[in-house]
């Protein structure tokens, strides 16, 4: 219909200025004509490589992703890449199970969150030569291409400002920690703090609880019960905070008044509920953009990336006071 060559189409499709005007529009007048659109498979055998990316992520009903996801999928759309989603439910089993399907269907590498994985899986990426690049950690040391920060440092971080308020009463909802390196490393942190600070501060009560609003809560009722009730409650995430802040409430307990309570993730929702919540920043956005320059330029075969450290910084809101007297 065009009146040109197969080879002059596939020009005007994949490198359209090097073909002529009148023959471009030629080609995208018969293009329209008969609704034609690229063989995907074809394109495929053809370039050995599927310009798509899998991002496999731990839940997609939490916010704490989104923003880094969005990032990271417009930095590989710039480049002409697709990009698949997946989520496993924190489980490492659907993990693999993920990371096989989306390998099964050409995807070109891999974003993968944390850096705790069985030994099955990393034998599986191994084996593979799968290019990944890992997010939301960052560990000194580690061999594995990581673009993220330190979990470890920044809960430390956030636990010695706790501290410095004149806390030392201090209780954590943590995340479920078997399986998830990142909610390991923010009670390391927190512990680490407060052992380095030493007596009198202590670490009275630790709760792990799952990154929903009614777990924060059920477990912030749970420590406020106990014996040695805290007088700061330190959570994994923004999410856990929320729901604590929600079960204050309804006990009666002021925040920041009776108790102080610190969030982790600084996602929309620390900022708009009462009190706003001190929380730790994290990089999300900044993540998403460097993992996509990272990942793009491990699969462009040159220079291999290195990793990136990224900071998160305590952010001080009004759900951190000093202690009662």
């Amino acid at each position: 219909m065009a009146k040109v060559s197969t080879a002059s189409i596939s020009r005007a499709l994949n490198d359209p200025d090097k073909v002529s005007k009148t023959t471009r529009e030629r080609i995208e007048k018969a293009i329209d004509a008969l609704g034609y659109t690229p063989h995907f498979g074809g394109r495929v055998l053809a370039m050995s490589r599927t310009n798509t990316v899998g991002a496999i992520i731990p839940s997609m009903a939490n916010a704490m992703f989104a923003s880094g996801l969005q990032a990271f999928q417009e930095v590989l759309a710039e480049a002409g890449v697709n990009m698949l989603v997946a989520s496993t439910g924190y489980d490492p089993q659907q993990e693999l199970r993920q990371i096989k399907s989306l390998m099964a269907r050409g995807a070109d590498g891999l974003l993968l969150i944390g850096s705790e994985r069985p030994p099955q899986t990393r034998d599986f990426l191994m084996k593979r030569h799968v290019p990944y690049v890992l997010s939301w950690c960052f560990k000194p040391g580690d061999d594995q291409l990581c673009v993220g920060f330190d979990n470890h440092q920044a809960a430390y971080d956030a636990t010695s400002q706790v501290l410095a308020k004149g806390h030392r009463r201090i209780a954590m909802i943590c995340g479920v920690r078997a399986g998830n390196d990142r909610a390991q490393d923010r009670y390391d942190g927190v512990r680490t703090a407060i052992e380095d600070f030493g007596a009198p501060a202590a670490l009275v009560q630790v709760c792990e609880a799952k990154y929903r609003l009614e777990y924060g809560a059920e477990a912030f009722a749970a420590i406020m019960s106990g014996n040695r009730a805290a007088t700061a409650v330190i959570c994994g995430n923004d999410v856990l905070a929320a729901g604590a802040l929600m079960r204050a409430r309804d006990l009666g307990i002021d925040v920041p008044g009776q108790v102080s309570l610190i969030g982790f993730d600084d996602i929309g929702l620390a900022s708009v509920v009462t009190p706003p919540l001190a929380t730790v920043r994290v990089p999300q956005i900044e993540m998403g953009r460097h993992a996509a320059r990272v990942l793009l330029a491990r699969l462009s075969g040159g220079t291999q990336p290195e990793s990136v450290q990224l900071p998160a910084d305590f952010i001080h809101r009004a759900s951190l006071a000093a202690p009662p007297d």
